[in-house]
């Protein structure tokens, strides 16, 4: 069986993606005023498509070939408008399902069973999200930073049932590692292996140890806000060096978490471009060869998010 990214432009081979780079973190649309705000999440489509659109399209004309948007439910995210802003780019683009962190989760998930939200999720990821067509392509959390609260980890268990089922990989904004390898336990015990998760936001954990554990048990690292967060090219292509030193390069992503369209703002805000990889960092890459080049920027997102 071949394997497939479901994509807004349905499920997509690798043969199928035009050639250049996946980016396995970035967002088009972002509301953090609170899952529950009754505000969240309203804008006009055409509103997003007409700041983001072009956004992408640059992305494309850049070299890329797909884009994974990360923004799961409690943030505010919108599939219509992911499908809509994907069309006007021509450029395919993956959407979760999942739900983000306390305090952004909303009412109705505290509230809901462990069965009740894997059944939720796995509709998502089989059939779709809402009416809009769109198949969601992955699960994305979150936990906190203080540790998993017990509803982050209903979630997580109800994730672990889903991905078992379809296939699905879950991505965790996580941004310390011994909660990451709380969450990897957690899984275990839900029977889903690590090679199934990936940890968002690897670079926020200073202890570097940290990351070969968790790469060793077979996770991925997603090194992914490069030319974003004030830590520098150099320190990014160590973390990168480092791992391949250690055999461990076949479990590393790399993105900006750049984007989006902020409904809180006027306008939607500024979105930043994601085209710093593209045009900055991959020459960086070059001295590790072609192939590694190929493999982290392509291979390995795919192989991550493709079932």
């Amino acid at each position: 069986m071949v394997a497939k990214l479901m994509t807004t432009y349905g499920p997509l081979a690798l043969q199928d993606l035009g050639p250049g780079i996946l980016l396995p973190h970035e967002h088009i649309f972002v509301d953090m005023r609170g899952a529950d705000d009754p505000a969240v999440g309203h804008a006009e489509v055409e509103d997003v498509v007409a700041l983001m659109g072009p956004d992408l399209a640059r992305a494309k004309a850049a070299g890329v070939a797909a884009v994974v948007v990360c923004t799961p439910v409690g943030v505010g995210r919108r599939a219509d408008v992911d499908l809509a802003v994907s069309r006007a780019a021509e450029l395919p683009v993956v959407v979760p399902t999942g739900v983000y962190r306390e305090p952004w989760i909303p009412r109705w998930v505290h509230q809901a069973s462990e069965g009740e939200l894997a059944a939720w999720m796995v509709d998502e990821l089989q059939e779709g999200i809402g009416g809009t067509g769109v198949v969601a392509g992955w699960i994305k959390l979150s936990a906190g930073d203080d540790g998993i609260t017990p509803c982050e980890a209903k979630v997580l268990r109800a994730a672990a049932a889903a991905a078992g089922e379809t296939g699905a990989v879950i991505g965790s904004h996580t941004i310390r590692g011994r909660v990451v390898l709380d969450q990897l336990e957690i899984l275990a015990g839900a029977g889903l292996g690590a090679e199934r998760f990936i940890w968002i936001h690897t670079q926020a954990e200073s202890d570097v140890a940290l990351h070969t554990e968790v790469a060793q048990r077979g996770a991925w690292l997603e090194y992914d806000a490069i030319g974003s967060d004030g830590q520098s090219d150099e320190t990014y292509l160590g973390h990168i060096e480092r791992t391949l030193a250690a055999g461990l390069g076949d479990h590393v992503l790399l993105s900006h978490d750049r984007g989006w369209y902020d409904p809180a703002q006027a306008g939607g805000g500024t979105p930043r471009p994601l085209t710093y990889i593209s045009e900055v960092f991959l020459p960086k890459l070059a001295p590790l060869g072609a192939e590694w080049v190929e493999r982290l920027t392509r291979d390995n997102p795919f192989r991550a998010f493709a079932r």
